[in-house]
């Protein structure tokens, strides 16, 4: 029987990240975030579509070279869009305060992450960040940190295909079809 864990969600952070850290060292293994996406649903009584917030909480860890964790916690803040890649993981634990004495959540274990709008520094979005993973048989496969998407029309300096400075006429019949 197969079985698939992958999670991909657009929304926006609820919190800013705040660090995970090794307790001896203070060294950041990763960022834990909260994120939110809307459900859309049909208000029976009004008959208008109304936008019903679900709230997921979700790390990211530090692997390999890519530091994502430590990136993630860098450039992004309570309020941004991004979109986020990743698989559930479901954490246990005990608690004397509960009233069963166990307590359970569901979180989302971020592996890739792509920012949907620009950052206050100026950076375009569009980026899109991944985990190295593991390969099949145990050994380490390094995925290259960055894999950048072409930037928005208004910061991308080429001219428009067909125009002399492209190396084109710049009429229609230049089209290679």
């Amino acid at each position: 029987m197969a079985n698939l864990n992958k999670v991909m969600l657009i929304g926006r952070l609820t919190r800013d990240p705040e660090p995970i850290k090794k307790q001896v060292s203070n060294e950041i293994l990763g960022a834990r975030v909260g994120f939110a996406v809307n459900n859309r649903k049909l208000n029976q009584q009004t008959q208008q579509w109304e936008d019903e917030p679900v709230f997921i909480d979700c790390e990211i860890w530090n692997r390999g070279e890519t530091q994502q964790g430590t990136r993630f916690l860098e450039t992004v803040k309570k309020g941004q869009q991004i979109f986020i890649e990743g698989r559930l993981r479901f954490d246990q634990w005990e608690d004397s305060t509960s009233k069963t004495g166990k307590r359970s959540a569901l979180k989302v274990v971020i592996e890739n992450f792509q920012y949907l709008e620009p950052r206050a520094d100026g950076d375009g979005g569009g980026r899109t960040y991944q985990q190295s993973r593991p390969a099949s048989g145990g050994q380490q496969q390094s995925r290259q940190p960055a894999r950048q998407t072409a930037p928005p029309d208004e910061e991308y300096d080429a001219p428009p295909m067909g125009t002399p400075a492209a190396g084109g006429r710049g009429g229609e019949d230049d089209i290679p079809f």
